[in-house]
């Protein structure tokens, strides 16, 4: 198995629909700007309420992505 580096960083995704569709909104997002992203936890779950119902959901991720150029 190679040895790797990774980085990791916060990241906050958001979703009208479900806590599962701002994950993939933040990863997705994510993935367009940063390389080799292997991994994700979620840190933080909330959302909002309108009128007694869930409004808006937010979750706080970790995303870990290694840093330099994979092996050949």
């Amino acid at each position: 198995m190679a040895e790797h580096v990774y980085k990791k960083i916060e990241i906050v995704g958001s979703s009208r629909d479900s806590i599962e569709d701002a994950i993939n909104r933040a990863v997705a997002t994510c993935g367009e700007s940063l390389e080799h992203l292997d991994w994700f936890e979620v840190i933080e779950t909330r959302g909002s309420i309108e009128n007694g119902a869930v409004a808006h959901y937010q979750v706080t991720l970790k995303v870990g992505f290694r840093l330099g150029k994979p092996a050949s």
